[in-house]
C-alpha cells in the first residue's frame, strides 16, 4: 500500500513520503499548513488512492475527546422509562457510537480525519493519547471493550491556531504542507481545469503570486481562492490582457473577491492603485 498522486490531488514526494511512513510506523500523520493547501483532501484521497473506507470526524471549539468514543444518552432513557418504552432494558440501545468506534470496528482498514484538531480545546489530544496509542477503550456503561483489530490510518489536521502538547506530538509523525510552487500549482490547476489556455494560466498565476507577496496582506489568497478565482475567470471570458494590465501589486485585479476576503485587504489595493495613478 503506497500513496502517490492521484488522479485528482497531486503530492509532493516529500508529502507522499510522509503518509507512507506514517502507515508504516502506524503513528498518526499530522499535517499542518495553511489554510486551503489541501490538508483535509489529503486524507480523502489516500483513502481513494489505497481503496479503503474513510471516516471524517470534524473537529469545532465544543467537541470533546469523549464524543470520538461514544455518548451515552441518559436523557432519552429516562424519557423512554417515563413512557414505559421496553428499549430501556438494554442500555445499548442509548450509545452512541463515535468516530473512533468506527474506525476501530471497520471490516476494512480505514483512513480516520480528525481534522483541525487546534480548533478544540487544549486538553483535547491530550485526552486521546491513551486510545490512539492502545486502539482501544472500555465503555463502562456496558461494560465491553471496543479494540481496533487492525490500526487505522490517522490522519490528523491542524492549522496551527494553537500548539499541541509535547506529549501528542512525540506520538505523531509530522508534515508541514509548504506552499504550493508556480511547478506544483500548475500541476494542481491541470487538475481541475485540463486544457486551459496556457496565456490565461500564466498570468492567472503571474498576478496570484504577485497579490500573495503584497506586504502587508492579512490574509494571503490560498490554492482552493487560486481554482475558484480561475473558475470565474473562465466562466466570464476574461482575456488575460486585462488580467496582466491589473496583475502588479499596485491594482486591484479582476472578480477580486474570489481572491481578497477582507476589507482592509481590499483597501490596502485601492490604496496601491490609488498611487500607482498618481505616480504616472
Amino acid at each position: 500500500m503506497q500513496f502517490t498522486s492521484t488522479d485528482n490531488y497531486i503530492a509532493t514526494e516529500d508529502l507522499a513520503i510522509a503518509v507512507n511512513a506514517s502507515v508504516t510506523l502506524e503513528r498518526p500523520l499530522l499535517v499542518k499548513g495553511e489554510p486551503g493547501t489541501g490538508k483535509t483532501e489529503l486524507a480523502r484521497e489516500v483513502a481513494a488512492s489505497l481503496n479503503v473506507p474513510m471516516i471524517e470526524w470534524h473537529i469545532k471549539s465544543t467537541t470533546k475527546a469523549a464524543q470520538g468514543l461514544y455518548e451515552y444518552d441518559a436523557v432519552s432513557r429516562l424519557r423512554d422509562s417515563q413512557l414505559g418504552d421496553e428499549r430501556v432494558s438494554e442500555i445499548s440501545n442509548y450509545i452512541r457510537r463515535g468516530k473512533l468506534w468506527d474506525a476501530f470496528t471497520s471490516a476494512g482498514r480505514p483512513v480516520l480525519l480528525i481534522d483541525e484538531i487546534d480548533k478544540a480545546d487544549i486538553e483535547f489530544p491530550n485526552d486521546l493519547l491513551q486510545e490512539l496509542d492502545h486502539m482501544e477503550f472500555h465503555v463502562y456503561e456496558t461494560g465491553e471493550t471496543i479494540r481496533a483489530e487492525r490500526r487505522p490510518i490517522v490522519i490528523i489536521t491542524s492549522n496551527n491556531e494553537k500548539d499541541l502538547p509535547d506529549a501528542f506530538l512525540r506520538r505523531c509523525f509530522f508534515h508541514y504542507i509548504s506552499f504550493p510552487d508556480r511547478a506544483t500549482m500548475e500541476a494542481i490547476v491541470d487538475v481541475h481545469f485540463p486544457g486551459l489556455k496556457s496565456r490565461l494560466l500564466r498570468e492567472a498565476l503571474s498576478a496570484f503570486y504577485e497579490i500573495r507577496d503584497v506586504p502587508g496582506l492579512k490574509k494571503k489568497p490560498s490554492t482552493s481562492e487560486l481554482l475558484d478565482w480561475i473558475k470565474l475567470l473562465v466562466n466570464d471570458d476574461i482575456d488575460p490582457e486585462a488580467i496582466r494590465e491589473k496583475n502588479s501589486a499596485k491594482a486591484i485585479p479582476p472578480l477580486y473577491g474570489a481572491l481578497l476576503k477582507n476589507e482592509q485587504d481590499v483597501q490596502l489595493f485601492e490604496k496601491l492603485a490609488f498611487m500607482a495613478r498618481r505616480g504616472q
